[in-house]
């Protein structure tokens, strides 16, 4: 048994929530240069190259990459041989959200009640996901969403007879009814299987994952990259002004499901697909 006094989880979670808001992923990088130099319209590479500037003076300056720096969206792996001190855990992750918000500077976008909407002031609670795992280490994933992007997500409760294609529909229906309002070049994240709430939990994960890490299942593989083609071939372009590069990305991820359902969610992120990772 290995103790983690929950006051590491507070500092980490600080540090990554302002980590993540001020600097761009390595992976999301990468896809970003790609789109830059992939892009065959003008106005599209103009706005690609905006948005670059953006990033860049962001990461010197250490202003936020956008002015919604998003509700904290909290993936934590714990070890089942690990025993937190100190403190509840939950609370923990909220304080350094607390702390990560409020000392870094960051805008608080969350309210206490969803229709009463009174701002919490240091952007807590969390929505945090917790899962056991072998070993002794934690692993934890920030991931702060704006809301541009999640308001144009979408669930669909499909037939099993819907099948691969109807799967196909379900993507592109999402993008093309977000269009611009996803501030594109957009990062798709797909959940397919489980139920109604376990598919938007995995298409959420599914947008954390690294970009250049491709799933494990063949045909997962290439639905990945036939999505990402046929979405680049909508036009909706960088920031919705047309172009060839409209995604960055599509990660998709499954599980297993009733033999009455197909659930599918698409939660799609805009262009910094906010996510940073560490393991204690």
């Amino acid at each position: 048994m290995r103790d983690v006094n929950v006051s590491e989880i507070t500092k980490n979670i600080k540090e990554m929530c302002i980590e993540a808001n001020h600097f761009l992923s390595e992976d999301m990088k990468k896809v970003f240069k790609n789109a830059v130099d992939s892009e065959e319209s003008p106005l599209g590479k103009q706005v690609l190259n905006q948005l670059n500037e953006n990033l860049s003076i962001a990461a010197s300056d250490m202003i936020p990459i956008c002015q919604d720096t998003g509700m904290a969206v909290i993936f934590i792996n714990v070890g089942q041989e690990v025993h937190f001190t100190g403190g509840d855990i939950t609370d923990a992750i909220n304080e350094g959200v607390r702390e990560g918000y409020v000392e870094g500077y960051l805008r608080k976008s969350v309210v206490s009640d969803p229709l009463i909407r009174e701002n919490t002031k240091d952007n807590t609670p969390a929505v945090i996901h917790y899962s056991i795992v072998p070993g002794d280490k934690v692993e934890i994933t920030v991931a702060p969403k704006g809301f541009g992007s999640e308001n144009m997500s979408r669930v669909f409760m499909l037939k099993p007879a819907d099948g691969i294609e109807g799967v196909k529909n379900a993507i592109l229906t999402a993008v093309k009814d977000a269009g611009p309002n996803a501030c594109p070049p957009m990062v798709v994240g797909v959940g397919i299987g489980g139920t109604f709430e376990k598919c938007a939990i995995l298409a959420k994960r599914a947008l954390t994952r690294n970009l250049e890490e491709k799933s494990d299942i063949e045909y997962v593989r290439n639905l990945e990259s036939e999505m990402l083609e046929k979405i680049n071939k909508l036009g909706i372009g960088p920031g919705g002004l047309g172009g060839t590069q409209t995604a960055l990305a599509v990660n998709i991820e499954t599980y297993p499901t009733h033999i009455a359902g197909l659930p599918v969610a698409v939660n799609i992120c805009c262009h910094v697909n906010r996510h940073v990772k560490r393991v204690l």
